[in-house]
């Protein structure tokens, strides 16, 4: 049992908050950059914690760590009530291992005004941990735009080409999508007639009194639309890559690792419970729209880039498809194959911008076109670069595999067709990635590289740069070798006993 005298869910949020306010408040940059260290290792430690013993406190519906604390709106049903059920524990995992990655290499990176580029990365990293740890769907959405807003400062002033458009254009996507989810969120809040916004306690109001199927159908429609957006839904999608290509690497690890994966969360944590009969009406429109827009569109357009930071870029939207098919598939397989392609997709694609980075760093080009025979002089960022590549397109092994291996198999019952579409993706993910590692790392040198590396011979990663993708490729490999350490919580957390314990229900296909 856990032992703990404090609660360790808020004090993952809290810890890289108050260091983001002592900076803000003067803290010197010495100790910043110190005090930094803790402040990213702090929510590790608490969610290795809290995934060590949740098995041993998960109690009624599935939820463990459970703590409210009053905020003075208690009127309104709003309160910060913080645990973590099957489904938020990895995401809740994720993010701190994705943020403890992102703030070693921002500290090392050099960063003009590190202070501050530390502080909105701590912001970001409390928003994050927020979001999952939050069973109150009002602070679910609150920590989120908290999380939100740095990304937009952070591609405006650190970004690289295009900022200015990039985080105009960001901005104005997401906040889109954030007030069209917040819209579904009151609808669901009125409508539902519980008086609160504790999912806990809404998911067993209508599990008596279910909405209508209009109803349904028209908040899960909005809540589609709106957090669609912020997971980049074909053809809503051309904010993500252009974002993710002017954003520093590490607002970009966060984002696209975690931050990203908010929408796919409320859609299996809160649409899938709340709004059945919603999310089926909308079902084979959603599917279609992956498959042909995600999946295939975006994946041709993939292969076509050039630039490498780009084509990371794109995967990442391509890979959303995936997880679309799994929320359109339904049943237990289906979400549990996203929730798991979730983490496994937060992991390598952050290793992928990071490792985007160490490269541009030695050519100082995006540009594949101008790279090649990398392997020869950087043999390790090579072979990290290689294995991240292959996790991506879900080399068994790796956690990737597990997660796109469940969504087929589930959509494979939802419809044939779609799920020979979806596999076929799996092929242009095999081109694009494979490709880019040949170009960058194999074959003959190019001139421009040559000249650049004849001034500059381009060194291997260092040690600061390892720790941070050790991390993360460590991960990957372990959720890869063992799925079971988070498909057990997920199955639990899925299954209609879930949503009401004393009921019996029949046994369903499972991970």
């Amino acid at each position: 049992m856990s032992q703990l005298p404090f609660d360790p869910l808020l004090l993952s949020i809290a810890a890289p908050l108050a260091l983001a306010l002592a900076i803000a408040l003067g803290l010197p940059k010495r100790w910043s950059v110190l005090l930094a260290y803790g402040a990213f290792a702090i929510p590790v430690l608490m969610a290795l914690h809290v995934w060590f013993y949740f098995g041993d406190v998960a109690k009624d519906h599935g939820y463990a760590f459970l703590t409210r604390y009053s905020t003075g709106l208690d009127g309104l049903g709003i309160g910060l009530k913080l645990g973590l059920n099957g489904i938020s524990l990895p995401l809740f995992v994720l993010a701190a291992l994705v943020g403890l990655a992102a703030g070693l290499y921002a500290i090392q990176s050099g960063a003009e005004r590190l202070k501050i580029y530390l502080m909105l990365l701590l912001i970001m990293q409390g928003g994050l941990m927020g979001v999952f740890a939050s069973v109150d769907v009002f602070f679910f959405y609150f920590f989120h735009e908290l999380a939100l807003i740095p990304t937009f400062i952070m591609v405006g002033v650190w970004g690289g080409r295009d900022r200015s458009y990039a985080a105009m254009k960001l901005t104005i996507y997401l906040t889109l999508g954030a007030m069209v989810s917040l819209l579904g969120l009151i609808m669901l809040y009125v409508k539902s007639g519980a008086q609160t916004f504790d999912l806990i306690a809404l998911r067993d109001h209508l599990a008596a009194h279910p909405l209508g199927a209009t109803l349904q159908h028209n908040i899960a429609g909005l809540l589609l639309f709106g957090l669609g957006v912020l997971v980049s839904l074909w053809p809503l999608h051309t904010w993500a890559p252009l974002g993710y290509g002017a954003a520093p690497s590490s607002a970009a690890m966060l984002h696209a690792g975690v931050l990203k994966k908010f929408g796919l969360y409320g859609l299996v944590q809160i649409a899938l419970p709340l709004l059945p009969d919603g999310l089926a009406h909308w079902s084979h429109p959603l599917a279609w729209l992956a498959v042909i827009g995600n999946v295939l569109v975006v994946g041709l357009i993939t292969i076509a880039q050039r630039d490498l930071k780009q084509m990371i870029g794109y995967s990442s939207v391509m890979h959303m498809g995936y997880a679309f098919l799994g929320i359109a598939a339904g049943g237990i397989i289906g979400p549990g194959g996203v929730v798991l392609l979730m983490v496994a997709h937060g992991l390598s694609v952050a290793l992928l911008f990071l490792l985007a980075t160490a490269i541009y760093h030695r050519t100082q080009t995006f540009a594949m076109d101008e790279m090649g025979g990398l392997a020869q002089k950087t043999p390790v960022l090579a072979a990290f670069f290689v294995a991240a590549t292959l996790a991506s397109i879900g080399l068994p092994g790796f956690a990737n595999f597990w997660g796109e291996l469940a969504i087929f198999v589930a959509l494979w019952k939802f419809s044939p067709l779609i799920t020979a579409l979806a596999v076929a993706g799996v092929v242009l993910s095999a081109v694009y990635g494979l490709r880019s590692a040949a170009r960058v790392f194999f074959g003959p040198s190019t001139e421009a590289l040559a000249k650049v590396t004849a001034a500059h011979p381009p060194a291997d990663l260092s040690w600061q740069e390892k720790i941070p993708a050790l991390i993360l490729l460590a991960a990957l490999l372990f959720v890869g070798f063992w799925p079971k350490s988070l498909t057990g919580p997920i199955n639990a957390a899925l299954t209609p006993a879930a949503a009401a314990p004393a009921r019996v229900v029949p046994s369903a296909p499972s991970l």
